[in-house]
């Protein structure tokens, strides 16, 4: 049923694709510390984009949102909070902030994922507790269709499993039946098809890849949000998903889709994080920074609107301004006017 057990009991060839990545990023790593020792305040603005980002897009992944104008007095401010879903993005932050500052004192055990999913749900209501009751994860259609896309393990069967689940992973470091980085992959696969809380499994999914990541050396979470990459390639995730869980609980899915989906999330992550540093740009004030980050990010058309979403609590007037900057630096091109006017990277 376990998806990392049969790693435990076989040995799985590693596919092509697989070990490119597993390359890629194993450089990376090499180049990690390199990067990270340059411009003390550009990092110092990557950071706080990027807990920004991470807190506003996993909880957005989910479909909840907040007022952009509210983004900084939540995740900045103090209570109270004007809805729920104030509160489970503050509390994201929160476990973010945690992970970030004490990773190397926290272990994957199941006292941790209960903390994670009380903090990420706002420490309300079922907040750090496993389901009590059976949910399936059911697709809903725009024209009101339904579909049962995945049925998940009981609620009486979870908490064992997750204890199950814990214990491979610990003995997968140990005992390095695969790369650790596939490891991570299938144990998040595998938590994801436990699903072991009635709401918020994503998150703390995300919340476990970030910290077992770190546990692993690989820190590019800390300075680029790979809950907005994962955002932004959202059809990509839920495919690879689907893909990796059919049969999982006969014991017979396939991970690979999913591991490849996961290792290419930190493979750009690690990219944008060096295409950010490596810029020999003069320093800038902070917004501005967010601004051409999001910018450079972007691989097609893009709107006012869509750089808007991904720097929350920078005004529009501001990012008008920045991209007239551009513009006039030969930067970026406008191909419209008005407010749904596209804009597109030169060169």
């Amino acid at each position: 049923m376990l998806t990392l057990a049969r790693f435990s009991e076989e040995i799985s060839s590693v596919p092509t694709a697989t070990s490119w990545y597993l390359t890629d990023l194993g450089q990376a790593l090499g180049r990690q510390e390199l990067f990270t020792r340059q411009s003390p305040q550009k990092l110092k603005v990557l950071r706080e984009h990027a807990l920004i980002e991470s807190a506003v897009s996993s909880n957005r992944i989910e479909g909840i949102e907040i007022d952009r104008s509210r983004v900084g007095a939540v995740l900045f401010g103090k209570p109270p909070f004007r809805d729920r879903n104030e509160e489970e993005v503050a509390g994201y932050r929160e476990a973010l902030a945690w992970i970030h500052s004490s990773w190397d004192e926290i272990p994957v055990d199941i006292e941790t994922i209960l903390e994670l999913h009380a903090l990420s749900r706002g420490r309300v209501g079922d907040a750090g507790h496993f389901k009590e009751r059976d949910g399936d994860i059911i697709e809903k259609y725009p024209d009101g269709r339904e579909r049962v896309r995945f049925r998940t393990l009981p609620a009486y069967e979870s908490p064992a499993a997750i204890e199950d689940l814990v214990e491979l992973w610990r003995r997968c470091l140990k005992e390095r039946w695969v790369h650790p980085l596939v490891g991570l992959a299938v144990f998040n696969l595998d938590f994801l098809c436990i699903h072991p809380f009635r709401d918020g499994n994503g998150r703390v999914s995300r919340l476990l890849l970030l910290l077992q990541s770190y546990h692993l050396g690989f820190e590019v979470g800390r300075y680029i949000s790979i809950e907005r990459l994962i955002e932004q390639h959202k059809d990509g995730y839920y495919d690879a998903l689907e893909r990796s869980s059919l049969t999982w609980r006969e014991g017979r899915n396939d991970p690979w889709p999913y591991v490849n989906y996961l290792l290419f999330i930190l493979k750009k992550a690690y990219k944008e994080f060096e295409q950010r540093v490596g810029e020999t740009a003069s320093p800038r004030g902070a917004k501005t920074e967010l601004i051409r980050a999001a910018v450079a990010a972007k691989t097609g058309a893009f709107a006012l609107a869509d750089i808007e979403r991904d720097c929350p609590g920078v005004s529009r007037d501001m990012i008008r301004r920045v991209l007239r900057v551009m513009r006039e630096s030969g930067l970026v091109e406008c191909t419209g006017k008005g407010p749904g006017a596209k804009w597109r990277k030169k060169g």
